[in-house]
């Protein structure tokens, strides 16, 4: 097994004056990545959500791995081999994004994924990922990188309350440092204190209409403490909205037989959707 390789690059955004952010990748990350420039080197012109199902179909196959961040201490991580549903989505937009800029290249690519990954595009300690995914529709749309286009579509508030991280500190290996859960608890009232919006698993077929292939969407659900328990970028295929994902029963980057509203009705913990359309 080949043990992945830790570099200091000076050239990226830094966590302080004197401090380089240390990245964590293969050769085979730049190499997936330079295939996939190459490849839609002449797309630049092209929608970015046009780019993101390119891109996503790309990493068709691609098998699911979970927790391929957690790292002690918290750094920039990049892996193109092996995806969960959330790095799959932040893949395809930070590459998308990377592809449409005036340097495309390995550089920008970490610059753009950092951005999306943290709260304020820096590494500020674990606390400083967007762990939930409905703080990271948020924070993105300030970053100016997604429009949550939920309200739009429905206009169906939706019920935030999160503190799973805080009461299941358990299962999260960073959080035994327990100097970090009130940070944690602090930005999780932060994210409850919002109004956010999504479309109810029962008015998908509804509203169909008015999603968007490259959309990404945030499927919600009734685990208490929890936003959001999937990631998929939505697809239409046949006139019907399907899911590209990192999926765990898949163990691979696939693109659902059913539909999204076959996928939600099918599931006894999603509730509906928050959707993210990237700009």
């Amino acid at each position: 097994m080949m043990l992945p390789l830790v570099f200091a690059c000076t050239n990226t955004t830094k966590t302080t004056a004197e401090e380089p952010v240390k990245m964590i990748y293969e050769a085979k990350d730049k190499e997936i990545l330079d295939e996939i420039l190459e490849l839609f080197a002449d797309q630049k012109d092209a929608p970015t959500s046009a780019l993101i199902i390119k891109i996503g179909t790309f990493f068709k196959e691609t098998p699911y791995v979970a927790s391929t961040l957690e790292y002690e201490p918290e750094q920039m991580v990049i892996n193109l081999r092996e995806l969960d549903c959330t790095t799959f989505a932040e893949n395809c937009l930070a590459i998308a994004r990377t592809i449409k800029s005036e340097n495309p290249g390995f550089e920008q690519f970490t610059k753009e994924l950092q951005n999306i990954r943290y709260r304020d595009g820096k590494i500020d300690g674990y606390p400083s990922r967007l762990h939930y995914f409905s703080d990271w529709i948020y924070t993105n749309e300030q970053k100016n990188l997604v429009n949550d286009v939920s309200k739009e579509i429905a206009e169906i508030p939706y019920p935030l309350q999160v503190n799973f991280m805080s009461t299941h500190t358990d299962s999260y290996k960073q959080l035994k440092d327990s100097t970090l859960i009130p940070i944690i608890t602090e930005k999780e009232k932060e994210i409850c204190a919002r109004q956010m919006y999504y479309i109810p698993e029962e008015r998908i077929a509804e509203f169909e209409d008015q999603l968007m292939d490259g959309d990404i969407a945030g499927i919600t659900t009734h685990i208490e403490g929890m936003d959001i328990q999937h990631v998929v970028l939505l697809q239409r295929k046949d006139g019907r909205i399907h899911i590209l994902h990192a999926s765990s029963a898949g163990k691979r980057v696939l693109l659902s037989e059913g539909t999204l509203e076959d996928y939600l009705l099918d599931s006894k913990l999603a509730s509906g959707i928050m959707v993210a359309r990237p700009l």
